[in-house]
Order: structure tokens, then C-alpha cells, then sequence
């Protein structure tokens, strides 16, 4: 039997280019509601009623694996059972793996630990959010934005304008861009 199994990622947080893509290719598919690596319950379900001979279809690795090692874990328990694990994306399957030039498992492993990076940056950022944290640089102080750009007007050196303000030269550029409207 061919199982599939999605996750939310941080591109398709509802998972639907997954099940677009995994619908005709399986029979039963398995939907985890969350994102986050713990608590993959529909994982968990989907590996128990795994038999030999059956496969499971992913749209890319990261749908099934939140690292390198959890991925080679994964690999491991589904030779042992018999079972192959086919990625779309990278257009693989699990059996083929041994006959895969270096070059080219280097390609999906640099992929993959992108995909993860993303995927940690997206749940970490959404979480903050939940949590009431703001996201990103904190924005300078308008008094010493005005400073810095009356600073520039009287004709100030850069480095007396940075001193004084605290405002780099490529920010007090982007707000004296931003006030002519360029």
C-alpha cells in the first residue's frame, strides 16, 4: 500500500501543494495538523501501520524529517521494515539511494539542511509573534534620526554623525532616501 503524509511547512502552511501533489499517488494519507518537530502523532500512526512492501511518499525530506539525523533514523527503521520512503521534489527513493552519485546526495543534503533552517526560522518567528515579541531590528529612535539627519544637512562628517547619534551611515542614507522620496 502507498501512504503519503504531509505536515504544515513554513511555504505551505495548510499543506495544500502537498496533498495536490500526493493525492493521486496514494491511498491513504496522513495529515499532521502542526508544523512542530515534536509531537508528530500522524508520523507516529502512519510508521505503526506500515507492512513490508508498502511506501510511504513525501513532497520533499523535510515533510518527514526535522534534521539529518532524524531523517537517517527514518531511513533506518523503514529498510528494517521493508519499507520505501519516495521524496517528489528530489525524485528519489529510498531504495535507490546506494546508486545516487556523491555529488548529487551532496546537492539534496545542502537542500534539505536549507529547508530546515527555514522551517526552524518560521516556527520560531510565529511563536514570538504568539508571544507578543517583536520581529526584527528595533527601529531608532526618531530624535536621533533627526539629529542625525539635521547633523548631515549642516554638513557633519559621517563619523561625527555616528558618534553622536548612533546612526550608520547606510541607515542615515535610507532615511534621507525615504524623506526626499527617491
Amino acid at each position: 500500500m502507498n501512504f503519503g503524509y504531509t505536515r504544515p511547512l513554513y511555504n505551505d502552511t495548510k499543506s495544500e501543494i502537498q496533498l495536490k501533489l500526493l493525492n493521486n499517488r496514494c491511498e491513504m494519507i496522513f495529515k499532521e495538523k502542526h508544523g512542530s518537530p515534536k509531537k508528530r502523532h500522524q508520523l507516529e500512526s502512519l510508521l505503526m501501520k506500515m507492512q513490508p512492501g508498502d511506501s510511504i511518499t513525501v513532497e520533499r525530506m523535510i515533510v518527514l524529517a526535522d534534521s539529518f539525523h532524524n531523517l537517517m533514523e527514518l531511513l533506518k527503521v523503514c529498510e528494517k521494515d521493508n519499507v520505501r520512503i519516495h521524496f517528489l521534489r528530489e525524485g528519489i527513493r529510498s531504495d535507490q539511494l546506494l546508486n545516487i552519485q556523491l555529488k548529487d546526495i551532496m546537492v539534496f543534503i545542502l537542500d534539505f539542511q536549507s529547508e530546515i533552517i527555514k522551517q526552524s526560522t518560521t516556527n520560531g518567528m510565529h511563536q514570538a509573534k504568539k508571544q507578543g515579541k517583536q520581529i526584527g531590528r528595533p527601529k531608532k529612535s526618531d530624535d536621533n534620526v533627526k539629529k542625525a539627519i539635521s547633523m548631515y544637512h549642516d554638513g557633519c562628517k559621517l563619523i561625527d554623525i555616528k558618534n553622536q547619534t548612533g546612526i550608520s551611515k547606510s541607515t542615515l542614507y535610507r532615511y534621507l532616501e525615504s524623506e526626499t522620496g527617491q
